[in-house]
C-alpha cells in the first residue's frame, strides 16, 4: 500500500519505517511542496504530522483512503472535506502523552527559574553578573497551586508528578473526573486560585481564544501560563500585554497562534518567556508507539478491518 509520511524523518526513524513490512513508503518533508504534490496522485495513506491537509490536497489525491494523524489533534485536517470524499481520519490518543507531560513540566520549571535567560547570559559570559532585582523573579514549583485546564491523558500523567513535588493540583473539565488527582474547579475559580495554569484541551470553536484578556485578568498577579496544547487557545496579544505589565510573571509555550511562528513575534522579545517550536510530542518513544499503531491501521485498511482510533 502506498503510504506518504509528510514529515522530515531523521535517518534512524526513516530506516526503521522503511523496514516495516507491507508498505510502499514515501517520505516527503513538510517544506517540500513540489515533492508533496508529485506523490499525492498515487498515495493511499497519508501519515500526517502538522502541515495542514486541505480540501485541495484531498482533491489531488484520488486514491487516498486514510489520513492518519501522528498525534492527537486533528484541527490541521479538513475533516469535512475528508468526510465528503469518504476518506477515513484516525488519530493516536495516548502515544505522545508521556512526552507532552514531561515537556509541560520542563517549560513550567524553565519559566519559574528563567532557564532561557540564564542559558543565554552564561554563554555570553555574563552569568555571574546578574542584576540583584532578578532575584525577585525566581520561583520554586513546590508549594504552588497548579491548575490544569482539561484532564485527559497528559494531565493524568502530570498530576501525580506535581503532587510529588509538593504542588496543590486543581483541574477543570466538562465534569469532575472520579479518578482525577486534584480538586475540581470551574474555570473562573481555577484561574483565580492557580499560581501556574497549564492548558490541555483541543482547539475547537468553543475553546479558541479561551485564554483572552478577561481570562488573563482573572488569573492571580504573578501567575505563570504554560501551553503545550494548541496556540489558538490563547490570545497572544493579551498574553504579551500581561507579561509586559507584570500581571503574569512568566509563560512557557510550545505552541503558537501561527506556526511556524514569526521570529518578529513580540513574545520572543520578552525575557520572561521560554519557548519551544511545537516539539512537546517529539521523542523516539512517541515515534515508536505512534508508528506501531499507524502501521497496524494500514494493515487493517488493506484487510478491510475496523480502524483504530477513527475520528471521521
Amino acid at each position: 500500500m502506498k503510504v506518504l509520511l509528510h514529515y522530515a524523518a531523521g535517518p534512524g526513524l526513516a530506516a526503521r519505517l522503511r523496514a516495516l513490512p507491507g508498505l510502499d513508503l514515501a517520505i516527503v518533508p513538510e517544506a517540500d511542496e513540489a515533492g508533496f504534490a508529485a506523490v499525492l496522485p498515487g498515495v493511499e495513506v497519508i501519515w500526517h504530522v502538522l502541515r495542514p491537509i486541505t480540501a485541495a490536497h484531498l482533491a489531488a489525491a484520488p486514491r487516498l483512503r486514510l489520513i492518519q494523524k501522528i498525534g492527537v489533534g486533528v484541527n490541521t485536517i479538513d475533516i469535512e472535506a475528508a468526510r465528503a470524499r469518504g476518506v477515513a481520519v484516525c488519530n493516536l490518543p495516548g502515544t505522545n502523552s508521556r512526552a507532552v507531560a514531561e515537556l509541560t513540566l520542563l517549560l513550567t520549571l524553565g519559566a519559574l527559574r528563567r532557564v532561557a535567560h540564564f542559558d543565554a547570559e552564561t554563554r555570553a559570559g555574563r552569568g555571574w553578573a546578574q542584576p540583584p532585582a532578578l532575584q525577585d523573579s525566581l520561583f520554586e514549583l513546590g508549594g504552588r497551586t497548579v491548575g490544569l485546564i482539561g484532564y485527559g491523558a497528559v494531565p493524568a500523567l502530570l498530576a501525580p508528578v506535581l503532587a510529588a513535588l509538593g504542588c496543590r493540583v486543581l483541574y477543570t473539565a466538562r465534569a469532575p473526573k472520579p479518578d482525577a488527582l486534584g480538586a475540581f474547579r470551574d474555570l473562573d475559580a481555577l484561574l483565580a486560585e492557580s499560581d501556574v495554569v497549564s492548558l490541555h484541551i483541543p482547539e475547537t470553536d468553543e475553546t479558541r481564544g479561551l485564554i483572552g484578556r478577561e481570562a488573563i485578568a482573572r488569573m492571580k498577579p504573578g501567575a505563570v501560563l504554560v501551553n503545550t496544547a494548541r496556540g489558538g487557545l490563547v490570545d497572544q496579544a493579551a498574553l504579551v500585554a500581561a507579561l509586559r505589565s507584570g500581571h503574569l510573571a512568566a509563560a512557557g509555550l510550545d505552541v503558537f497562534a501561527a506556526e511556524p511562528a514569526d521570529p518578529a513575534d513580540p513574545l520572543f522579545a520578552l525575557p520572561n518567556v521560554v519557548v519551544t517550536p511545537h516539539v512537546a510530542w517529539l521523542t523516539t518513544g512517541t515515534f515508536d508507539r505512534s508508528f506501531a499503531i499507524a502501521a497496524e491501521n494500514v494493515r487493517r485498511l488493506a484487510a478491510g478491518e475496523a480502524l483504530l482510533h477513527r475520528v471521521a
